[in-house]
Formats: structure tokens, C-alpha cells, sequence
């Protein structure tokens, strides 16, 4: 496949991880309070559950103003490079499931990266209980300077629960849940494209090493 089929595949990819990701943040913002849930067609275990992160992946939290500001610069920093390995792994034709893998990478990055650049300049803040719902442009300003804004988790699916058996060695007897982190979809974009490189790895790069040992044995 040439170079412009592959730059319109990872074009697509990306701006559909992307488009998906914020309508999802931005109804969620919107129309949900910090910590109010509902379950999706009625399963029990499966929830859009409203929370926001300093920018980790699924509900994580990095700590501090400092720590917010370092993790969103090294957010940038990461994108950068990404397109930078994009941009050559399309130039070099590799397959298109590499593309597709590095595209949702990417694309999860930007997602999440949106969030921490902007949100805290577009948005009002989002009250726990009883207060009026987030607003987008406020008049008043947002609630929080470029590049500290928080990230929008709501997919939450705590399938089961149960406690560790008293002889378990590292939490004997402690309660349990899977799967217990909130998370969004430009984390799922990057938790599928990291499967899809590492599970299809081999399959990517056995043609190539295939061609290299029939070469190598046409010299001989």
C-alpha cells in the first residue's frame, strides 16, 4: 500500500478516536455530576460513572500542581514524538496494522492531552452533588489555567467483587474488584493499540525477516 493510502488510514483513525473521545467528554461534562452514574442498557456491571483525573490512564492520579504541570508538558512532549514515528512508519510502508496500532496510540494521547491543555480554560467546574452542571465557555472564565486542566473518565465496568483468601501473601483477606478503573475512550484507543502492536507483532515483521533471510541466501 502507498504512503498517501496510509496517511488517509492513520488520518481516520485518528480523527475518529478523537471525535469519539471528546463528544463522549464533552456530553459527560455536561450533562453529569462529579461521581453520578447510570448503567449502560441496564447491566449491572457495566456504568458510565463521571470522575476526573490529573491525566493518568484509567483514573489515575499523578498528585499536585507540579506534578499535573509536569505530566501534561511530558503529554506534549510524548505526542511530538509519536507523529515524529507516525510520520516515518508511514514513509517506510510497514503494514497497516502497525499504522493503525500507532494512529490509536496517538490519537489516545491527543485525547487526553485536550483535556489537560483546554478543559480547565473552556469548562466550568463540575460540582459533586446539587450544584448546576459544568457549562461550556463560561462567562466567568473556567476553573483552571492552560495546561491544568483535569480528564474526563466515565466507562466503569466493576464486573465482580469478592475478598482474598486469608493465606494470600500480599493482601490477605482485603476486598477485591475487577475491573475496578474509570476510564475513557482515548485510554481504551491507546490500551487497543498497544495490544494490536505487541499481539500481532510477530505476524508484522515475519514477512520482512522472511525476505532478509531469502536475500542473505541468494549472496551466499
Amino acid at each position: 500500500m502507498n504512503s498517501k493510502k496510509l496517511t488517509y488510514i492513520a488520518i481516520l483513525t485518528i480523527f475518529l478516536v478523537l471525535f469519539i473521545d471528546q463528544a463522549s467528554k464533552i456530553w459527560v461534562k455536561t450533562h453529569m455530576q462529579l461521581n453520578e452514574e447510570f448503567l449502560i442498557f441496564g447491566i449491572p456491571w457495566a456504568r458510565i460513572h463521571f470522575i476526573e483525573n490529573d491525566g493518568m490512564a484509567f483514573g489515575l492520579s499523578f498528585g499536585g500542581d507540579y506534578g499535573k504541570l509536569f505530566l501534561s508538558i511530558f503529554r506534549l512532549l510524548a505526542v511530538g514524538f509519536l507523529f515524529y514515528l507516525l510520520k516515518n512508519i508511514i514513509q517506510s510502508k510497514e503494514k497497516t496494522g502497525i499504522i493503525v496500532a500507532f494512529s490509536l496510540i496517538l490519537a489516545g494521547a491527543l485525547g487526553n492531552i485536550i483535556d489537560s491543555i483546554f478543559y480547565g480554560v473552556i469548562f466550568s467546574k463540575s460540582p459533586f452533588h446539587g450544584g448546576e452542571l459544568a457549562t461550556l465557555f463560561p462567562a466567568e472564565g473556567g476553573y483552571a489555567p492552560w495546561l491544568m486542566g483535569w480528564v474526563v473518565d466515565m466507562f466503569y465496568f466493576p464486573m465482580f467483587q469478592g475478598h482474598f483468601p486469608s493465606w494470600f501473601p500480599i493482601w490477605p483477606g482485603e476486598e477485591y474488584e475487577f475491573f475496578r478503573p474509570i476510564f475513557n475512550v482515548a485510554d481504551s484507543a491507546i490500551f487497543t493499540g498497544i495490544c494490536i502492536f505487541l499481539i500481532f507483532y510477530r505476524s508484522f515483521f515475519s514477512a520482512e525477516k522472511k525476505q532478509e533471510e531469502k536475500a542473505e541466501a541468494l549472496l551466499d
